[in-house]
């Protein structure tokens, strides 16, 4: 005997823009964290380390604000810090004590793990969160424009393990994310435009008038002009949003749309043991895809020269040491195939708005596109700027913040 009988599980993707979440007179986060029977919501609230030591006092302006809403929300316990960027992704003991935290204030499925900080900390505080009672609702609060982009409004959670970017990990929509403007005025400059790479990736994919935007404004956004760089970012988040709702959240389907130029910025974060930030990596993997995409014949040069040109104006790499690792970096192909399972499938774009999916990788191409970066690293070397963004210390990952 067979049963076949498929069901649906009804979901809203609730995403808000606003400014100083926690301010005593905002009345958002009561609005959407509902408490039970009458009783004000459980919250546990972790915030991103790097947040912390920027601005002390955020702590307190949290608790002014649960207290403030008190028959609303309810604070279940300390405040948790969390390291910033990859650490706290690497590190398994981080999750571990994670964990430990959210049993430690006896949240339950209808309990709220609000999040503060870098899409890294989203990431896994989202995955505990995802996992403790068989999930925990979730609440985002993005504190980079790279999270505020794109990260913050998707539905993955995850660690790294085993030398993989996000081999362990859960697909777990939030319950909500909120966007706060006021968290990016204190983000450095590095992680200011580290965002922007994730905009273009989507504008090329969905959106030829944001991509023809991003590319006029570009010098503008990396000064940091907010009259330019937020409607970026917002519209960014929203298409990220609109795939997310109206696609295939839980990526059962052989391609992976949104991840254009990620197969080898996956791999050059690690390789450059995280001196790479996510934004960084990715900047470098859409050159690097449409180098491949022009020289196969797939891509007007053209569109290769000009996304370089507005990588290079955001204030974002292009290419990186790590390239001249040429066999070590093609092996995030393979490694990207199995994280998505089935047979190889990378997302190319022949013109803004025009994706493709390829399943196979001419790899002498390949190989010679990787060639084509690393040189450019070579020829500009010694030359500050000439890549399109500063040198990053080892060790600095985002989220970095003043």
């Amino acid at each position: 005997m067979s049963i076949t009988r498929p069901f649906s599980v009804q979901w809203k993707h609730r995403l808000f823009f606003t400014r100083q979440v926690f301010h005593p007179d905002a009345t958002l986060l009561p609005e959407i964290m509902p408490g039970t029977d009458g009783q004000p919501a459980k919250v546990l609230v972790i915030v991103d380390g790097g947040l912390l030591a920027a601005d002390p006092s955020y702590p307190r302006q949290i608790e002014t604000c649960f207290q403030t809403h008190a028959r609303q929300i309810h604070l279940a316990g300390p405040i948790v810090d969390l390291p910033g960027g990859e650490t706290a992704k690497n590190d398994r003991r981080v999750f571990d004590r994670l964990c430990a935290a959210l049993h430690a204030a006896r949240l339950c499925r209808r309990s709220y793990v609000l999040v503060v900080g870098g899409g890294a900390v989203l990431d896994v505080a989202g995955f505990a969160a995802a996992v403790v009672h068989r999930g925990v609702r979730l609440v985002r609060v993005p504190a980079t424009t790279l999270a505020q982009a794109d990260s913050g409004v998707g539905v993955k959670n995850g660690i790294n393990a085993f030398g993989q970017k996000n081999f362990l990990g859960a697909f777990a929509p939030p319950w909500a994310v909120i966007n706060d403007e006021a968290l990016l005025e204190g983000l450095d400059d590095v992680a200011w435009r580290s965002g922007f790479a994730e905009a273009v990736k989507v504008a090329l994919l969905k959106d030829p008038e944001l991509f023809a935007c991003i590319e006029n404004d570009a010098p503008a956004i990396r000064q940091r002009d907010l009259a330019r760089s937020i409607p970026i970012l917002r519209r960014s988040a929203l298409l990220h949003l609109e795939h997310i709702a109206g696609g295939d959240p839980f990526e059962l389907n052989e391609a992976r749309p949104l991840d254009f130029g990620h197969w080898s910025a996956h791999k050059l974060e690690t390789l450059s043991r995280f001196s790479l930030s996510h934004g960084q990596a990715v900047a470098i993997g859409l050159a690097l895809d449409m180098t491949y995409a022009a020289a196969t014949g797939l891509a007007d040069p053209g569109l290769a020269r000009r996304l370089s040109g507005t990588l290079h104006r955001l204030g974002l790499p292009t290419t990186h040491p790590a390239l001249r690792e040429a066999d070590l970096v093609l092996d995030g192909l393979e490694e990207f195939r199995e994280h998505l399972g089935g047979r190889l499938t990378i997302t190319m774009v022949r013109a803004p708005g025009q994706p493709v999916d390829l399943h196979e990788s001419d790899r002498a191409a390949m190989r010679a596109a990787i060639a084509q970066r690393a040189e450019e690293e070579h020829a500009t070397a010694g030359v500050p700027g000439s890549s399109g963004a500063e040198e990053v210390s080892p060790g600095q990952h985002e989220p970095l913040i003043r």
